[in-house]
């Protein structure tokens, strides 16, 4: 079985902070997209919920510097030099 269809299988969906971990390639739903549901994806630098879970997905930072709730956990391919 592929990693993703694993991922997809195991409902990877960032509601639950013990699957979120630095470095993880995740897709977020900024505050502004909320209603239109677009995601950013991006590499989560920071947690920023202290709680274990949130219904609407754990709070991050990426890399980038955007903040968002995670929507998803994604198989990210390591980057090609």
């Amino acid at each position: 079985m592929k990693e993703h269809e694993t991922i997809l299988k195991t409902g990877l969906n960032g509601k639950n902070r013990s699957q979120i971990r630095t470095g993880l390639c995740v897709d977020i739903i900024q505050k502004q997209d909320q209603r239109s549901g677009k995601t950013t994806r991006g590499i989560v630098r920071d947690i920023l919920t202290r709680s274990p879970t949130h219904p609407h997905g754990i709070k991050v930072r990426l890399v980038s510097g955007q903040v968002g709730r995670v929507s998803l956990i994604i198989p990210c391919e390591p980057e090609k030099e």
